[in-house]
């Protein structure tokens, strides 16, 4: 169907793996689960409708807090850059990161470790080529059944 259905089926057989890497999509999964609100949070920063410019905002925003390089390589082929939930919020802005962490019912420390977590490896998979898509990820309803089905078929 498209380019997150590749990236679930690429979850579902990773998590099948007794170990899984640390900020894979099995884990992921497993963060998710614990907490719903996190799927429809990060649906609406990466979805081209969303209020944070899609994907292609949140590069601008990292490059602009200097972690252009972070970015850059989890939409690339290589290996992912760890980043912080510091730096999440020095990129972000703490008013930004204080409304993802009401919507996910944590407080904003856990709000960007969450997301430091949580945005190298979705990213990663969700850009396979090694390039962000020129029309985005896509909208917030596509990403969200995608991904709100992933999380059924993993249950």
């Amino acid at each position: 169907m498209g380019l997150l259905d590749s990236v679930l089926g690429a979850v579902l057989n990773g998590g099948q793996q007794q170990q899984a890497p640390a900020g894979g999509l099995a884990s992921i999964i497993s963060m998710v689960a614990n907490n719903p609100q996190i799927l429809s949070t990060i649906t609406g920063m990466l979805s081209n409708d969303g209020g944070h410019g899609g994907l292609g905002g949140l590069v601008g925003k990292f490059q602009q807090a200097g972690l252009g390089d972070a970015m850059g390589s989890w939409i690339g082929t290589g290996e992912n850059q760890a980043v912080t939930g510091d730096q999440i919020g020095g990129a972000l802005g703490g008013d930004v990161l204080a409304g993802l962490a009401k919507q996910m019912g944590v407080n904003s420390g856990d709000a960007g470790g969450i997301l430091a977590q949580v945005l190298p490896g979705l990213i990663n998979h969700m850009t396979p080529t090694g390039q962000a898509p020129a029309g985005g990820l896509g909208n917030m309803g596509d990403l969200a059944g995608m991904l709100g089905g992933l999380l059924n078929q993993k249950a």
